[in-house]
């Protein structure tokens, strides 16, 4: 996997967890203040292992380590619409 596909890879689980802290403020409380926070997806091990060495080599001596091991992910939804009611009205010409 290229260094670009990682990264994109990374970008997309960094936005996931941002909404599933948004919606478990309660974890948010439990990540220390300047915590270096590593996802580790179990569904993809490459990316797991590219997370790991990533961190340590990016790790701060005396940094607190946060390990997020993300199950799995759902399937994509294009809208979280639940439910739209349409008003159509026609316009005098």
């Amino acid at each position: 996997m290229s260094e670009t596909e990682f990264r994109d890879k990374n970008i997309s689980l960094s936005i996931e967890f941002s909404k599933y802290i948004f919606e478990h403020p309660e974890l948010e409380d439990k990540i220390p203040k300047g915590a270096q926070v590593v996802l580790l997806p179990e569904y993809d091990k490459k990316l797991s292992e590219y997370n790991l060495m990533i961190a340590e080599k990016q790790r701060e001596e005396g940094q607190p380590v946060v390990y997020v091991r993300i199950k799995r992910l759902l399937a994509p939804r294009l809208s979280r619409v639940e439910e739209a009611e349409l008003e159509v009205r026609e316009m005098p010409n």
